[in-house]
């Protein structure tokens, strides 16, 4: 079992928690992530490694309440437990080489994008952020980038806080002005993400991407997470949980990726909403 030591409500449908798990804490590196259950009838879900304090023990995850074991997590409050919080698993993110970075986070992917950016600031490297949200309610860890960033750039869709528009207007107005970058990493909606690598390739930046496919067992076992590679012409089959999940956004099948996201939509809405109903009985 594992403790839950904070719980902060970071806005109307995002919450941060820590957790209590020093084995974790001790080896997680930002871009890997955990698989937990809240309960030992609940089903294993992902989260990213959202941050760890070694000397606590402790591990932050941030996630969004989107499906019932979310719904279910969140219910949770400091000093209860979870039953099980495995990890970390995946491949850390790339960070040899790299002194001037440029990061994109989109919504709830902020909280993968700001450990990210975190440990290129403490690298010495040289770090422009760029964070994208709906409106303004939705806006999460805006002080957390500014701590890591030499640079920082807030967007919302409809211009209720920071600049208007979608995160790629700024990207490209700094691609088009001179500026470049040894990597653009970005994190967020598929969708997001497509069109980030499409405003960096007529410059031939490297773009890289980290995927949050369905994903089951977190060993590459399950075949769940699979993503499909395009590289010289050949299609090759990936698994995000070992390969990932940070991959080269320019082999990307983002259409199938995309395809393969909207499966399970409508039994996870039913699922939510059973949740919903019974948490209010509780």
């Amino acid at each position: 079992m594992y403790r839950i030591v904070r719980k902060r409500i970071l806005n109307p449908t995002v919450t941060q928690m820590e957790i209590d798990a020093p084995l974790v804490a001790r080896k997680a590196k930002p871009g890997q992530f955990i698989i937990l259950r809240v309960n030992d009838e609940g089903e294993r879900i992902p989260l990213t490694v959202a941050g760890t304090n070694p000397d606590e023990g402790t591990v932050k995850i941030i996630f969004q309440v989107v499906g019932a074991t979310t719904e279910l997590l969140n219910s949770l409050n400091e000093g209860e437990f979870i039953q099980d919080f495995v990890g970390p698993l995946g491949v850390p993110t790339h960070t040899d080489n790299i002194k001037k970075v440029c990061i994109i986070g989109g919504g709830v992917g902020c909280a993968i994008a700001m450990p990210v950016a975190e440990e290129f600031h403490r690298l010495g490297a040289e770090v422009t952020s760029i964070i994208g949200f709906r409106n303004k309610d939705l806006l999460i860890l805006e002080d957390e980038f500014k701590k890591f960033s030499d640079r920082l750039v807030v967007m919302t869709d409809d211009g209720s806080y920071g600049r208007h528009g979608n995160v790629t207007v700024p990207l490209k107005e700094m691609l088009e002005a001179g500026e470049r970058f040894d990597m653009i990493i970005t994190i967020g909606p598929l969708i997001m993400m497509k069109f980030v690598v499409a405003a960096a390739k007529p410059f031939d930046i490297p773009v890289t991407v980290s995927m949050n496919p369905i994903m089951i067992d977190g060993t590459g076992m399950c075949g769940g997470c699979r993503i499909t590679l395009v590289r010289d012409g050949e299609r090759i089959t990936k698994f995000a949980c070992v390969d990932g999940p940070d991959f080269n956004g320019y082999e990307i099948d983002f259409d199938e990726a995309m395809s393969r996201g909207r499966m399970y939509f409508d039994f996870e809405r039913h699922a939510h909403e059973s949740t919903c109903n019974l948490l209010k009985h509780v």
